[in-house]
């Protein structure tokens, strides 16, 4: 999908730091991976987020040593719980509860995720925060800037100061759990007449700015659909599903959960999805959604010259590209669409497209590397939500009419 174009452009980054003799090899993936895992916080968050796309979008030994990173974190010990919960809630918190289980739910890289029962009998969901997370932000994104740019992910040469900025910036805002309760709200509201999502409410009485509480979802993670027990029809159906939600994210609420990780899921016994994290909740500005509208329509029309018209627009390619390359440039982003410019159903489970992405963004890596320019930093969240939902429909082996679907959208967006 489009997020594996944008990764392919942004690979287009010089042959000196991405030639086979000075590629990241085996043993330096491996020592880069034991360097993030120790790293709780913002720069494993934003490993683990590099890792969900390692199978498909980096090399093989790269993509092995990072599958380390899909591992929950280690949980806050129960003395340490406690002195976090006690200056969150107050002395003799306890007394507010009927039931407080110490053992987590969930434990990821910023939180832990602990079930309880109120005094007054709601059940709910408590994320809390680990200590520091916040106050790291900083050291732990350049750290990790370091680490990938020592190992030769990331090109030395070049400038990823805006990128690394927005990276913090994002990250500091998903640390403030008041402004997470915020945007389940926002979200909540969006999706109050789709009875297809359910969206946890908050509960405002135990929420503070690093504990949040929000309903107990009682299901089962997105990914279980992968089992025999489910047929091909569910998991088409909740491919759909994530793909209809991303559109209307995009062009309809221009707000958009950019975490597409399948912990952010739950299948509910009726059916329906539940949303769990919208901390990564970002704000798409209408220039950019109406950017991104014109490059989906270039698409389905086949219209390369409409399609570098608004890659321009967007920030992926500089008027001043010569003409073979940004062809070229224009071609990797239209490969990127085709699942969206396919005619009928597009199976997921069985595409390459990711491979086919990678090697020809090695290919104008090898051939363009002086042209090349990071992407537009307000894009770098909102391509982290394209290119991962399309893969959260690779694991689920979903076949779904996108082109259908994104007509859809784009009329939708046309009449607003």
């Amino acid at each position: 999908m489009l997020g594996g174009a944008a990764e392919g452009l942004r690979r287009i980054g010089g042959a000196e730091a991405r030639s086979s003799s000075s590629f990241m090899t085996g043993a330096n993936a491996e020592r880069l991976a034991r360097r993030l895992s120790n790293m709780r916080g913002a720069a494993m968050k934003l490993g683990q987020m590099l890792s969900l796309e390692a199978d498909d979008l980096l090399p093989p030994e790269v993509a092995e040593a990072l599958s380390v990173l899909r591992a929950e974190g280690d949980a806050m010990p129960d003395a340490q719980l406690r002195r976090v919960l006690g200056r969150a809630w107050g002395k003799n918190w306890q007394e507010r509860f009927r039931e407080f289980d110490f053992e987590p739910i969930a434990a990821a890289s910023i939180g832990q995720v602990h079930a309880a029962v109120t005094r007054d009998g709601r059940e709910i969901a408590c994320k809390v925060q680990y200590p520091g997370v916040a106050d790291s932000i900083d050291s732990d994104v350049g750290n990790l800037a370091t680490a990938l740019k020592i190992s030769r992910i990331l090109p030395g040469d070049l400038d990823f100061d805006p990128i690394i900025a927005e990276a913090k910036w994002q990250l500091s805002r998903e640390a403030d759990y008041r402004m997470e309760a915020r945007h389940l709200a926002r979200y909540g509201e969006l999706l109050a007449g789709d009875s297809e999502f359910v969206v946890p409410r908050v509960h405002d009485d135990f929420s503070t700015k690093r504990v949040l509480a929000m309903d107990r979802l009682h299901g089962v993670p997105l990914e279980d659909l992968r089992g025999p027990e489910h047929d091909d029809g569910e998991r088409d159906r909740a491919g759909a599903l994530l793909l209809r939600l991303l559109l209307r994210e995009l062009f309809e609420f221009r707000f958009m959960q950019t975490d597409p990780n399948f912990a952010n899921y739950q299948l509910l016994p009726d059916g329906r999805i539940g949303l769990l994290d919208l901390g990564a909740g970002n704000e798409i500005t209408k220039k950019l959604s109406r950017g991104y509208e014109a490059l989906f329509r270039a698409a389905l029309d086949r219209d390369e010259a409409a399609l570098k018209a608004a890659a321009e627009r967007i920030g992926f390619l500089s008027p001043d590209v010569p003409a073979p390359q940004a062809a070229a440039l224009v071609g990797l982003i239209g490969l990127a669409m085709e699942p969206f410019c396919c005619d009928g159903v597009y199976d997921f489970g069985a595409s390459d497209l990711p491979a086919r992405v990678r090697e020809r963004g090695m290919e104008l890596m090898l051939e363009s590397h002086h042209l090349w320019r990071p992407p537009p930093p307000a894009t770098l969240f909102l391509q982290r939500k394209l290119g991962g939902t399309f893969l959260l429909c690779v694991r689920l082996g979903a076949r779904v009419d996108a082109r259908a679907l994104v007509e859809e959208a784009l009329a939708s967006a046309g009449s607003a």
